[in-house]
């Protein structure tokens, strides 16, 4: 039986990874009471007595947390942005290769991605190892994101029935190309320049729609969209929880319109290709709270058990 503490269990994502181990029998939570959330003392006692400690807390926080662990055993599964890019830290995303993979199932420390730096990762590492996009392309990401991805407070404004006119339209952040997820967007890539980043919150609770334009005259060479869609496959091959969809795919591209939260409630993506040999665009499809967030945490903390790495997630359509 593994046991599993939650550290910051009240937060959106906290929350929703709390909910994903009912009815399992291979784990069991330890709780902390709720007057004691921030006694350090007792959460030092939890986070050392714990098997996987999943720390779901702002930055700073985190880094004290990590600190509190003195059980060399104890397994540490960050959700913030603290560690993503730290010296001996692996980092959480399988599908990215077999030594991410290994690093989850064996390391001590694991660093959750980022959901949006999840989208842009799941398009650009695969296409640079296989050559087609050079290690000094400009990339351009654009990634559009349901209001849940901003925590309670966003989700509060969101929801307020005398909010704002302005949350009636689409809302691009980051104006200064200084976003915490860039880090890890270009690290874990294969770029050598950080992307030019546009994030784009809108009135809608769960999904994400991360896009990466391809320029064909700066890609080594000419490629078509059904090329590009078969270095998806080969990366992906044998992945359960990052599927390619195929051109006439219908569930994920309706009507020449590709819609944000399409995969809202799944733990799953889905790449997507389209345009023409000159201009190409790839998107990831997937749930900012689920393959973004507690998805991807639970499947992490899977992989961590040795457990089928989809246990209590939610598969693709």
């Amino acid at each position: 039986m593994t046991k599993v503490f939650i550290d910051g269990s009240e937060g959106t994502t906290g929350l929703r990874i709390q909910e994903r181990p009912e009815g399992r029998s291979d784990l069991t939570l330890l709780h902390i009471p709720s007057e004691l959330r921030k006694d350090t003392a007792a959460r030092k006692e939890l986070l050392n007595e714990a098997d996987v400690a999943i720390l779901c807390l702002p930055d700073a926080a985190a880094v004290e947390a990590v600190s509190l662990v003195e059980n060399p055993n104890t397994v540490v599964l960050d959700a913030s942005t603290a560690h993503r890019v730290a010296p001996g830290w692996n980092y959480g995303f399988a599908e990215l290769g077999k030594e991410f993979r290994q690093g989850i199932a064996t390391g001590k420390r694991v660093a959750n991605p980022g959901c949006h730096a999840s989208g842009f990762l799941a398009l650009a590492r695969p296409l640079v190892q296989a050559g087609l996009m050079p290690a000094d392309y400009p990339a351009v990401c654009h990634s559009l994101t349901g209001y849940s991805g901003g925590g309670k407070k966003m989700i509060a404004q969101y929801q307020d029935q005398n909010r704002d006119v302005l949350l009636d339209s689409p809302r691009q952040y980051g104006l200064t190309q200084s976003h915490k997820h860039q880090p890890e967007m270009q690290v874990y890539s294969g770029l050598d320049y950080v992307p030019v980043f546009n994030p784009i919150v809108a009135d809608f609770y769960a999904g994400m729609e991360v896009s990466l334009p391809l320029i064909g005259r700066l890609l080594t060479k000419t490629a078509t969209p059904d090329e590009v869609r078969n270095i998806y496959k080969e990366f992906y091959s044998g992945c359960r929880l990052v599927q390619v969809a195929e051109a006439d795919d219908q569930r994920y591209i309706q009507g020449g319109f590709a819609a944000a939260n399409v995969l809202a409630g799944s733990d799953g993506m889905v790449i997507c290709v389209t345009g023409n040999a000159d201009r190409i665009q790839v998107m990831a499809l997937f749930d900012n709270l689920g393959k973004g967030a507690s998805g991807a945490a639970v499947q992490n903390l899977n992989i961590i058990m040795g457990a089928d790495e989809a246990t209590g997630l939610v598969p693709l359509p």
